[in-house]
């Protein structure tokens, strides 16, 4: 038995493709039905890692009876959200409409023609057959109170789009900023890190802009919590400890019990919030973050091809968390490994809190971390270097036998957005550390995206497979590739990657402008309409398409000495600064940008043979305020080189708001005129 989701690549529509509901994908097919037979229509959404889909699955779409209703009165579509990031946008905004909150599942009832009517998240099976029911029987007896419904909220979802216009007017000053930071700090956990609520996100871009901010401003309270925070999240329990990698988010306000999906876009900007963190800090903690959780992506989430898959399921025969957590009585069972006269096995426990914090439910322990390796180590009297020794041994031992277990569910999905993000990731990584592995690995997956997500007009494809891939590309597609590509152009000086970048801006700006804000539409001018279209400015799990759109701008700006482009992203940043400061949190990404726009900003170009070499020492230096470009001979043609190689020596030139400090000779002369 199956539906019309049998030729779909989505691994979370295939995960329906048995069930007794007649699931269509999102298609013309599906709406012409609903307008022949006059049914409403289901939008259901979700993601292949998504515990509670799992749940909803079970309970109602596998049911026969609940199956019949759904069948005979409503035409029902799946939509895999992460393949379909601008369907989801759009009936998630109606649903916060009508009940104050989101997620996935997600469950929206509409008209025929796709205005909302109605909608939730999860519901229980009883509550969904009588929801069923109700609005079956509402749409039959009293349709034009129906149609009334859907008109008052499509309005809603209309005026919920509404994006101020740029103020001419409005000062962009540090004291902005300032506010920002400042009522923004209330909301700190003082105890935990990140955010005084549960559950806890990462949100890694709050902090990269904090980390940027307090580099800036020497606040010592922002310094500790930025590293409480990275401290707490690389010692809890949403860390893999054995196998590295972030769970999605913590259900509770400890960083404790995760919900166990494993997401790339969450692990791609980690790696970069924890290798800028090893810059800046220089605690060895978060290099071994990086360098765990790429042997993770690279293990786990790495196809052949050098891209990434999307996620790892966050259950395993059929339960939550299964394949990551241990009995007390299977760690007694493992045979750790000797090393001198230590208790091995003692100590592995007692380090993650087996038992003790660690304990979760029916006896299971999700292992966590309560303290650093040298207080563990001076606690028992042992050398660190023995401590670390014997942990990275037993880590071994466990992931070993882990790899055995059933594993939780791939979703094999290729997204270019995500993707981008970890290229990103992986030049953040080889700037902090140097390892040319983790440069190869950054350019062999962009070199398959734009050979396999671009098209031959210029157009991005957003998702598929390695062997099949379909569009169209969302700006975030566009916005973040280009970012990803604007950071290889750093890691190498190679100018195809800056060329391509500005190749894809071009055709955003053709095609994604709203020339009323000066910002961009989330899907192109050339894609089918939806009820409503929308302009993304919040950043969130993953920062907003505009805001990194915006940051592009400016980098080009500098890079090709194109103030037009400068002039745009600052425009673009004027649409939302009067909200920066009334929730901080989501304008983090725009924060950064409003960084460059306040503080000083520097273009450093680097000339000579040894360029590359000096440009690596230049790297590992946490610069958030300064623009690299670079060249070993005098063949470049951007602005910012032109007529500024001396063969034979190296130079450092040190440029700001147009004016160039004399060429510095050394690298420590260099960061010294940027840090004046």
């Amino acid at each position: 038995m199956s539906n019309h989701l049998a030729g779909e690549t989505s691994p979370y529509l295939l995960q329906h493709v048995n069930n007794p509901v007649d699931w269509y994908p999102w298609c013309d097919e599906a709406w012409e039905k609903a307008k022949t037979e006059n049914k409403l229509v289901l939008v259901s959404i979700g993601y292949s890692a998504c515990h509670w889909c799992h749940v909803m699955e079970h309970e109602s779409f596998e049911n026969e009876a609940t199956a019949r209703i759904m069948n005979d009165h409503f035409v029902c579509i799946k939509v895999d959200r992460e393949e379909r990031p601008d369907i989801d946008q759009v009936y998630m905004s109606a649903v916060q409409l009508m009940t104050g909150q989101g997620g996935w599942p997600l469950n929206c009832f509409t008209l025929p023609d796709g205005r909302p009517l109605y909608g939730g998240t999860y519901f229980p099976n009883a509550n969904w057959n009588n929801v069923l029911q109700q609005l079956a029987h509402l749409y039959r007896e009293d349709p034009v109170k129906a149609n009334q419904y859907a008109d008052e909220l499509t309005t809603g979802m209309h005026r919920s789009e509404l994006v101020k216009l740029p103020n001419d007017e409005l000062e962009l000053t540090p004291e902005l900023l300032k506010e920002t930071v400042e009522k923004w700090k209330r909301l700190f956990d003082a105890v935990e890190g990140g955010p005084n609520r549960a559950p806890k996100f990462p949100l890694p871009n709050n902090y990269e802009f904090l980390l940027h901010y307090q580099s800036v401003t020497k606040d010592p309270s922002l310094l500790q919590h930025i590293e409480l925070t990275l401290d707490k999240m690389a010692y809890g329990g949403i860390y893999d400890q054995i196998g590295g990698g972030f769970a999605r988010y913590s259900v509770d306000s400890e960083w404790k019990v995760p919900h166990f999906e494993k997401m790339l876009y969450d692990n791609a900007q980690l790696v970069s919030l924890y290798a800028q963190a090893f810059k800046y800090i220089q605690k060895p903690l978060y290099r071994e973050i990086v360098t765990e959780t790429l042997a993770f992506i690279d293990r786990e989430l790495t196809a052949p091809q050098g891209v990434c898959y999307s996620a790892l399921d966050a259950d395993s025969e059929g339960e939550e968390g299964k394949f990551y957590t241990w009995t007390a009585e299977e760690l007694a069972a493992v045979d750790f490994p000797p090393f001198k006269n230590y208790d091995t096995r003692k100590l592995f426990c007692e380090y993650y809190s087996v038992n003790g914090k660690g304990l979760w439910e029916h006896g299971k322990n999700i292992l966590l971390r309560t303290m650093s390796d040298e207080v563990f180590a001076a606690k028992h009297a042992i050398p660190l270097s023995d401590w670390l020794t014997i942990l990275q041994q037993c880590k071994s031992t466990l992931l070993n036998i882990r790899s055995k277990r059933i594993r939780p569910g791939l979703d094999n999905k290729i997204l270019t957005s995500w993707n981008a993000l970890m290229i990103t990731g992986w030049c953040d990584a080889f700037d902090s550390t140097g390892e040319i592995i983790y440069l190869d690995r950054a350019i062999k997956a962009a070199n398959w995206l734009l050979s396999n997500m671009r098209n031959d007009d210029g157009s991005l494809l957003h998702a598929g497979t390695v062997d099949k891939q379909k569009g169209p590309g969302f700006l975030e597609d566009y916005a973040l590739l280009a970012q990803a590509l604007l950071s290889l152009y750093r890691s190498t000086f190679d100018e195809q990657w800056l060329q391509s970048a500005e190749s894809l801006f071009q055709y955003t700006i053709e095609h994604f402008s709203d020339p009323d804000t000066g910002l961009c539409w989330f899907t192109s001018d050339l894609d089918p309409k939806l009820v409503t279209r929308k302009i993304e400015v919040h950043d969130n799990v993953l920062p907003a398409a505009n805001s990194v759109l915006a940051k592009v701008m400016f980098q080009l700006g500098h890079l090709l000495g194109k103030s037009d482009y400068i002039s745009r992203a600052r425009m673009s940043l004027l649409s939302v600064a009067e909200d920066m400061p009334r929730y901080g949190a989501a304008y983090s990404n725009w924060g950064q940008l409003a960084l460059w726009f306040t503080h000083s900003f520097y273009e450093l170009a680097v000339t000579g043979a040894a360029a590359n070499n000096e440009a690596t020492k230049l790297r590992k230096v946490y610069l958030p305020n300064v623009l690299l470009a670079g060249c070993v001979d005098e063949s470049s043609k951007l602005p910012l080189l032109i007529d500024r190689y001396s063969k034979g020596t190296t130079l450092f030139y040190v440029c700001t708001s147009g004016a160039c400090q004399l060429p510095a000779t050394t690298f420590e002369e260099a960061i010294q005129q940027v840090k004046h």
